[in-house]
């Protein structure tokens, strides 16, 4: 990366737009509940606050213990709340049950709107999960999304939630205009198995590779990754790294927080004019951003919660430093 390129890079603010809550989760074979903020576009903007990136995040909190608690854990994170993210009428919360090997599903009570949002200044715009599908807050995002790509790049995770989503053929048109506005998508296997129906995962990643972004990723958890750049028309499958999960809960949003991160470094998101080097790049460009994804992934499913590692902690974690 250039010297300019690097430089464009620290400065580069990040947006990322969604919902912010408070996860109760409740342990597999019962035991006391415990909680932790949460909210799948809040984990990122935390994951790439502590990655040393400047992270604003819009969300919709209200004046409550719970919003309270929010703004707290947000304030020690480095993480920026815009203006007109307190004003909800409360805030949402997320249920976590826990199966017998941790793996997370939620019930949630959740509330969302987003209004006009300042641009000036961000250089990527992240969100994704119920905050693009869910009304009245959805078309004020999918609008942002398009507004945002005259100066900036766009990434998006669908992180489908059936007890918020119903069904698949309700939002799947939706998840795709998403799509569509964004330059990296990153979903789960679970994503794609429950909006097509257990279509082939390299199927689907070519189909979202026609619609429009750069770059698509979708993680198998412990079978790693199928990553896709449409530009090259190539599909490669990422190895996962071998950990002791404590909990799965959050390892998607540290997964998408670290490979932002990485793509950011590059000087692959941040600008339109970044967008037209991720277009141009190949599997060598974007392997040191794929590699800093499952590295934050794997140390976040070795802690309960939604941990989000630092850039020590990785280099720690991988024998640098």
């Amino acid at each position: 990366m250039t010297s300019r390129t690097a430089l464009e890079a620290h400065h580069t603010s990040v947006l990322t737009v969604g919902e912010a809550l408070v996860d109760v989760v409740l342990p597999h074979g019962g035991g006391p509940a415990t909680s932790h903020v949460g909210g799948s576009p809040a984990n990122v903007a935390v994951g790439l606050a502590a990655l040393d990136h400047d992270s604003r995040l819009t969300a919709h909190l209200g004046d409550d213990e719970h919003g309270a608690r929010v703004r707290e854990h947000l304030l020690d994170a480095d993480v920026v709340l815009t203006e007109g993210s307190t004003d909800a009428p409360r805030t949402s919360t997320a249920t976590a049950h826990l199966d017998g090997e941790g793996v997370a599903t939620y019930d949630f009570d959740l509330t969302w709107r987003v209004g006009p949002q300042d641009l000036t200044g961000i250089g990527h715009v992240h969100t994704g999960s119920v905050a693009a599908t869910l009304e009245p807050g959805a078309t004020g995002v999918l609008e942002l999304m398009s507004l945002a790509r005259a100066t900036a790049t766009v990434s998006y995770d669908p992180n489908c939630r059936p007890t918020i989503m119903g069904e698949p053929h309700a939002v799947r048109s939706r998840i795709e205009e998403c799509i569509g506005r964004s330059d990296v998508v990153k979903a789960s296997s679970e994503d794609v198995q429950w909006l097509y129906d257990d279509a082939p995962v390299d199927e689907v990643v070519r189909l979202w590779g026609r619609l429009g972004p750069e770059l698509v990723v979708v993680t198998r958890g412990g079978e790693g990754a199928v990553v896709h750049l449409p530009a090259r028309d190539r599909t490669v499958e990422l190895e996962a790294v071998a950990v002791d999960v404590v909990d799965t809960v959050g390892a998607g949003d540290s997964f998408m927080a670290g490979l932002l991160s990485g793509l950011l470094d590059a000087g692959l998101l941040g600008s339109a004019q970044a967008r037209e080097r991720l277009r141009a790049a190949d599997l060598a460009d974007v392997e040191e951003a794929l590699r800093r994804a499952v590295a934050c992934a794997s140390w976040t499913v070795a802690r309960a919660g939604a941990a989000a590692p630092t850039r020590t902690d990785l280099n720690e974690g991988s024998g640098r430093g």
